[in-house]
């Protein structure tokens, strides 16, 4: 049983006519008089702000923000053309890149039409792994000069030569071989093309060609180091980027021959040229698998079918379903070809999929019955799809069948006979598939999604930016070799994201306001929200799918998918929206109207959306002062600016470089930079919030030579942020003495301005009435050293109107020691002992400290700051007593917010094996260990020279057994407590079977926090407590397979490049390639009988 009641004269009477109406054996056990705990929590709240107010100065900075009111503009934001002003500036640098990247193009190709092939070629180059290495008589290794690298911080500090390129190799690509030596000798001719274009524009990142032979030259020059087994796994033509401008969109059929003579080895060499097919796919392609014997059956029976966007969760699917393949029965593959070109002919006549270049990849050991049939009905005599047959294992009685399909299907034959092969016999598809485009000299340029390149910068901090590429393919111009259509590689550049969204500086923004990008399939290229790393143990690694987190996935209010649709298709508009922000790692929201702003970037498959959100968000403060004043206030000590915003820019010129921004601002005003190129927009904005809050620092000094260290002790610094990224702090403590170290400083990005968002302190506050105070405490992992709770940071924003438009100018505040707040609390939370308790219903003299009464004070979101019991400070209230928090709910105190989280990692457990047969036999389990260690050995050795072994997608070893939980993607649902302020205060009793607890709210006054007084007497744990933990989202087969098998909106490339009337359909293939050591096949039936 329950009241509540808000403000009004009839609230109190009425709740003591309810206690009254109580049988005597269900009244309260103890009974909390309500003026009691209304006195304290103003009293309490009083001190509180006139401590809050004295220590952050925040009237002295409203006076002036104030006295500033009349010389001050409002000026409201233009969203569409905010957002088409961007659009061209991002269009005009994209093109600067692409201009590059097109001079590189046409040198490589001018090298090779110059350059005669000679298979005995002798020449010395740069390898990455071998430059600077010596012997053991100090020379040089071959092929291992000296090359001088040093730090550059274009390069994130990485040691590099500025002024020349190097080659690396996958270990599995002999570094003599006459065709690397040739392509090697005939690039070298890129090298002045790479300085130049460095020159020309110095935001230019990596620059680098991928050799159709293996070799990848890569400027700045670096030293490669190999993983940790020693190998060098990169393979460039593994690549997004080099697959992507080889070949145009495609649709693929994958059938596997899974009949009883696949057994053994040659089953696990068509599973992994399955996986290495796999590789090859990307967004724009389209893929299914097919294994048959005594019949078909689709691996994934969900695509039973049709063809599914080969995106990372699909690809990574299949990958597992291959695994579990098993070989037994009778092939017939007339059934299996016959359902894959139904297959490709109804997605080709519907218009789905690529429509491009359609395949079937055959991978058989052998083909005996009649199939012509099926190409007579289904592919000739257009041939519209391209067969492409892998002919598995050493046998070559069916090699003239297998071979015979491909080449009378436009396709290629390959033979593979080891693990080894596979990744060159794999990537002959490729080079066919790339012939028209080649013998048309068409130079695509292509943007890959987002990307980490954590394979190209093994252990280096550069691999978590993430990055898009421009590429293009480079071609054989050579007449003779024409209808062959010969790739020679793929140039490329990177280009960090971050350096994009420069072009959208955040104080045109707004608090809440930011940029993203999102690619035309819908995945999201770069948005403040997107987290691309999770944590596994105390390493940061990217999440599998961070470059296919659909904007949907980010912007799931968007449930109509109304913004994901219009961005897609490239349209310029507006779209409104109320939405749920979760901050502070999800364990708060703030409830935002946002106005979406979207237009593509022209020439690249990409659309950038600008947010504002409504209010004072799409208003921006100008303000008047001279460059004299504001500099000399600029000076101060106390002062500091956003550095990674753009005041300035520094990162091109050398020499400016080594400047902070404010470093950078100053010697801008001062002129004594004339050359720097500055954001005089912003840096007035800075002027005039340097000018306006320079009296805070004298303010703050004299109030720390004046504190007493009796009644404010715990009070440690005070600071202010402005809309302009201007930050001013001082300390009331010695630096030794303060609690969290980490504050303001860039060890904690929520606490400063990033480019990403403002501070949490200021966001917080400007979602609050001016004047009054968000009190937030500093978690436990946050906290310094861990452990619990020491700080609470307060703050306040200031606000301006200027002709009804009110602006948020900046947030001030405190951060103060748990310990003083605790202190106020509880020396406020008693009656003296002389207390006239006449007419008083209830204990009394009471006191929180009286083991009748449990007292918290606990904010807005319903964690706590002060109880009893130290250990539940920054617990949520709810996990500590759910009987009251549940009541709080039910009263519309509280209410609860359902919020979900589309790139969560949860735990799946590991799953092993019953250990009870080898209990059973002795000869079992030795039987069982030389088994797996002879086979798992042999595999090992034979897969040693796999290529594809790392991707930048694929990072884990498959044969490595992992024993723990891991981790995957996953969706999940969490609830957010929000306190609804209308409520001032309640109280209520909860029927707890025996007795009656009674518990009282009282709002505390200018600020987000709630005085909470319960009964101790009554034992309320019949009710469970109310939890915040995040649930898996789990779907059912149905549902699973529905969004499975559901196409999302995307844009198709512009360009396609099926065939060509002039390319050789007869070169199509001959013997199996990569040998493997004569040792390793003598041993080879021993792994098929253990297998």
């Amino acid at each position: 049983m329950a009241a509540a009641r808000r403000m009004g004269p009839w609230a109190v009477p009425w709740m003591m006519l309810c206690l009254l109406c109580l049988p005597p054996c269900a009244r309260a056990q103890t009974k909390i008089p309500l003026e009691t705990v209304k006195s304290w929590a103003d009293a309490f709240g009083g001190e509180l702000y006139s401590i809050v107010t004295k220590y952050s100065g925040s009237l002295l900075l409203q006076k002036k923000y104030k006295d500033v009111e009349p010389t001050l503009k409002i000026k409201e934001v233009d969203g569409l053309e905010l957002v088409k002003k961007f659009s061209e500036q991002m269009e005009s640098m994209l093109r600067r890149k692409v201009e590059a990247v097109e001079r590189l193009v046409e040198a490589a190709e001018d090298a090779d039409l110059n350059h005669e092939y000679n298979s005995s070629l002798e020449f010395d180059y740069y390898n990455s792994l071998l430059i600077n290495d010596k012997d053991e008589n100090d020379n040089y290794v071959e092929l291992g000069d000296e090359f001088i690298l040093e730090p550059n911080e274009h390069f994130n500090n990485l040691l590099v030569n500025t002024t020349y390129s190097d080659i690396q190799l996958p270990t599995n690509v002999y570094n003599k071989d006459p065709a690397i030596l040739n392509g090697v000798y005939m690039s070298e001719a890129l090298n002045p093309i790479f300085v130049d274009n460095f020159e020309r524009d110095p935001t230019l990142t990596w620059q680098y060609f991928g050799s159709s032979t293996g070799f990848f030259r890569l400027y700045p020059g670096i030293k490669w180091l190999p993983d940790e087994n020693g190998v060098i796994s990169f393979d460039c033509r593994n690549r997004g980027w080099y697959i992507q401008a080889a070949t145009s969109p495609k649709d693929i059929v994958i059938i596997v021959d899974v009949s009883g003579s696949m057994k053994g080895l040659r089953m696990t060499i068509a599973k992994h040229t399955i996986v290495t097919i796999l590789d090859t796919l990307g967004e724009n392609d389209f893929v299914n698998i097919i294994a048959y014997n005594d019949y078909v059956h689709f691996i994934e029976p969900c695509f039973k079918g049709i063809l599914v966007q080969a995106d990372r969760d699909n690809r990574e699917h299949f990958k597992q379903l291959v695994e579990e393949l098993q070989a037994k029965g009778v092939g017939t593959v007339s059934k299996a070809l016959t359902e894959s070109f139904k297959i490709l002919r109804e997605f080709r006549d519907a218009g789905q999929g690529g429509l491009c270049n359609q395949a079937i990849m055959l991978i058989t050991d052998g083909a005996v019955e009649d199939y012509e049939a099926v190409f007579e009905k289904y592919n000739w005599p257009d041939r519209k799809v391209r067969v492409f047959t892998y002919l598995i294992g050493r046998e070559v009685t069916f090699a003239p069948n297998v071979k015979w399909i491909a080449c009378n299907n436009k396709g290629y034959y390959t033979q593979i006979s080891t693990l080894a092969d596979v990744q060159e016999n794999v990537m002959e598809y490729l080079h066919v598939l790339s012939r028209p485009m080649v013998i048309n000299h068409d130079h695509d340029i292509i943007w890959t999604e987002a990307y980490m390149d954590s394979a190209l910068f093994a252990s280096q901090a550069q691999s978590l930016l993430l990055m898009t590429t421009v590429a293009m393919p480079v071609f054989s111009k050579k007449n003779e070799t024409r209808s062959h259509g010969i790739l020679l590689g793929v140039v490329g550049s990177d280009v960090p994201l971050r350096e994009l969204l420069k072009l959208a500086p955040r104080y045109k923004l707004g608090v809440h306001g930011y940029a993203f990008l999102n690619t035309n399939n819908g995945y999201i290229l770069s948005h403040p929200d997107l987290r691309p790393l999770y944590k596994e143990g105390k390493k940061l690694k990217p999440k599998p799918n961070y470059n296919s987190v659909d904007l949907s996935e980010v912007e799931w209010e968007d449930q109509d998918e109304i913004l994901r649709s219009a961005m897609i298709n490239g349209e310029t508009g507006y779209l409104s929206m109320d939405v749920k922000v979760p901050v502070d790692k999800g364990k708060r929201v703030l409830f935002l109207t946002n106005d979406y702003f979207f237009t593509d970037i022209s020439g690249t498959p990409f659309s950038l959306g600008v947010v504002l959100s409504r209010g004072h968000g799409e208003y921006i403060l100008l303000g008047n002062t001279s460059v004299e004043e504001g500099l000399h206030d600029l000076l101060q000590p106390d002062l500091s600016l956003a550095n990674e915003w753009i005041y300035c820019i520094t990162d091109i010129d050398p020499d400016h470089r080594k400047l902070s921004q404010l470093e950078a601002v100053i010697r801008f005003l001062t002129g004594e930079e004339p050359d720097l190129e500055c954001d005089e927009e912003l840096v007035q904005e800075v002027l005039f919030d340097a000018v306006v809050t320079a009296p805070m620092e004298a303010y703050w000094t004299t109030l720390a030579l004046n504190m007493s260290l009796d009644t404010e002790a715990g009070v440690e610094m005070a600071f202010l942020g402005t809309r302009a990224g201007l930050m001013r702090s001082a300390l009331y403590v010695g630096s030794e003495k303060i609690s969290n170290k980490k504050f303001l400083t860039q060890k904690d990005k929520e606490s400063i301005f990033t480019m990403d968002h403002f501070p949490l302190w200021y966001r917080r506050a400007a979602e609050h009435p001016p004047g009054s105070f968000i009190y937030s405490i500093v978690s436990e992992d946050e906290s310094e050293g861990g452990g619990l709770p020491k700080v609470v940071t307060v703050s306040t924003a200031v606000s301006v109107s200027v002709d009804g438009k009110m602006g948020i100018a900046a947030a001030v505040g405190v951060q103060i020691k748990l310990d003083l707040l605790q202190r106020k609390f509880w020396m406020a939370m008693q009656q003296p002992n002389d207390t006239d308790c006449r007419g008083l219903d209830g204990a009394c003299p009471l006191s929180c400290q009286d083991d009748i009464l449990n007292c918290f004070l606990i904010d807005n979101n319903g964690f706590i700051l002060v109880s009893k019991i130290p250990e539940e400070t920054g617990k949520f209230f709810g996990a500590v007593d759910g009987s009251v928090m549940t009541q709080l709910l039910n009263m519309g105190m509280f209410r609860r917010v359902t919020m979900y989280d589309y790139q969560a990692m949860c735990k799946v457990p590991y799953h092993h094996h019953s250990g009870a047969r080898p209990l059973l036999s002795p000869i079992y389990a030795f039987v069982a260990a030389v088994k797996w260690l002879i086979s798992d050995f042999l595999i090992f050795l034979l897969e040693f020279n796999m290529s594809s072994f790392w991707h930048s997608d694929n990072l884990a070893d498959a044969h490595k057994h992992k024993k723990h939980d891991t981790l995957q993607p996953c969706d999940t649902e969490y609830p957010v407590f929000v306190y609804e302020p209308a409520i001032k205060e309640t109280n209520g009793l909860i029927d707890c079977g025996d007795c009656q607890k009674m518990f009282v709210a009282q709002q505390i006054v200018s600020s987000n926090l709630l005085l909470l007084v319960t009964d101790t007497v009554c034992d309320c744990s019949v009710f469970p407590p109310v939890p915040m933990d995040a649930k898996e989202v789990k779907y059912n087969a149905s549902v699973k397979c529905e969004r499975m098998r559901s196409q999302k909106l995307r844009r198709r490339p512009d360009s396609c490049h099926a065939f060509h009337p002039e390319e050789n359909a007869q070169d199509c293939g001959g013997a199996a390639g990569i040998s493997v050591c004569p040792t390793l096949l003598l041993l080879l039936p021993l792994v098929l009988l253990l297998r």
